[in-house]
């Protein structure tokens, strides 16, 4: 074996090495949830051979040809009894695509299939796409739905960008049908599909912006009913979770993943974006909505859910946790997939009936200082009547 061919040896030995490490839960947990030790998917775990090219004769510094940068931001599904999840990687050209990682326990061994997706393009190609996420739905498809950006050929600032939601469908998640982008007044991000027809229709959450970056005077997450998924146009949003002035989702906020059915309501799972002296900060929330009407709130716990720690809060775009992506099994156990500072993949387990406590019995927001102080008061009051 030549010079060459053992440092490709150790690249692949390597990243074997990183792919197969155990996870491990972390002592701390608040008993919402459960963090684990490690990232479950990086830019290193992306494939040796998606990023160099093995050959000696053209490649005889073994240079990475095709640098990437993180993976982040991905939707989930049970498939086959594997955990899979549909990453956004990034490569250093700032382009992202979409790619399966497949874990046989939900926590680590995430391995990405051999090649990444070939999405289908529309008559007006995207510059970029990303945050899909995943709804195995009642007619039998999987939908991914995710954020199809375009340059905004009306600004000549290179910056400025239109964000529309792109619709994909599959039965195998390796062959994808590409349908039009949802039509609506505005600009879409963080769109998600209900997993089931409502009055016959197909239902979204949508998040209208005023522009690519800003929420603007648009109330917080949306609801919508389409008749037709091949000609998605949204005629009529109803606010369903509100933004409110001091609030985690003060600035944004936008739906996580698509709902989870319970006995007692639909469990979602959403991000808040609030404006600091550090920027904007991502947290995770959870709130909960009725079961014979989707799109009204019947549970909104105060406070963020998840926020960034440690490490996480470090990255591309630093102190955010974003999710797009969680799998329940059949024994209630939940696995939370989310990214960290738009660099890195992380998992948080819990269960539904830990979950929906948690929703319906935490106090909600009662939006000033004060009612916070008498909710800790009410609180104590209860404790003191308990001896140990």
């Amino acid at each position: 074996m030549n010079p060459f061919q053992e440092q490709v040896k150790k690249l692949f030995e390597n990243q074997e090495k990183l792919i197969t490490t155990k996870n491990f839960p972390i002592d701390q947990n608040n008993g919402w949830f459960q963090r684990y030790k490690n990232p479950i998917l990086t830019a290193a775990h992306v494939p040796v051979a998606w990023r160099y090219d093995l050959n000696e004769k053209t490649n005889p510094f073994l240079l990475e040809r095709i640098g990437m940068n993180a993976v982040m931001n991905s939707g989930a599904i049970k498939w086959h009894d594997k955990y899979l999840l549909v990453g956004r990687v990034e490569g250093v050209d700032r382009k992202s695509f979409f790619a399966v990682a497949e874990s046989p326990n939900g926590i680590d061994n995430f391995r990405f299939w051999e090649e990444p997706i070939t999405m289908p393009e529309t008559d007006e190609p995207a510059t970029n796409i990303y945050d899909m996420r995943l709804t195995a739905h009642e007619d039998g498809w999987i939908y991914g739905i995710f954020c199809a950006e375009r340059k905004d050929k009306n600004n000549p600032d290179l910056s400025a960008a239109t964000a529309s939601a792109g619709i994909a469908r599959t039965k195998d998640l390796k062959n994808w049908e590409r349908l039009p982008d949802l039509q609506s007044r505005s600009q879409q991000r963080n769109v998600v599909l209900h997993p089931e027809f409502v009055n016959g229709k197909y239902a979204f959450y949508t998040r209208p912006q005023d522009s690519f970056i800003e929420a603007g005077a648009e109330c917080g997450i949306g609801w919508a009913l389409i008749d037709d998924i091949e000609n998605a146009i949204v005629t009529h949003e109803k606010t369903i979770d509100q933004r409110y002035y001091h609030t985690i989702k003060e600035m944004k906020n936008g739906e996580g993943p698509a709902p989870i059915k319970t006995p007692k309501g639909w469990l979602h799972l959403a991000h808040g974006v609030r404006s600091c002296a550090a920027g904007l900060r991502y947290v995770l929330y959870l709130y909960m909505t009725s079961l014979d009407d989707p799109s009204e709130l019947i549970a909104s716990p105060a406070g963020y859910f998840l926020a960034p720690e440690g490490e996480e809060r470090v990255g591309d775009v630093s102190n955010v946790v974003f999710s797009n992506g969680w799998i329940t099994d059949d024994d209630g156990k939940v696995f939370i997939y989310y990214a960290s500072s738009d660099t890195r993949m992380h998992v948080a387990t819990s269960t539904i009936d830990r979950l929906v406590d948690y929703c319906l019995n935490t106090p909600s927001d009662g939006f000033y200082s004060y009612t916070s102080v008498l909710k800790i008061k009410d609180l104590i009051l209860k404790n003191k009547s308990i001896s140990y």
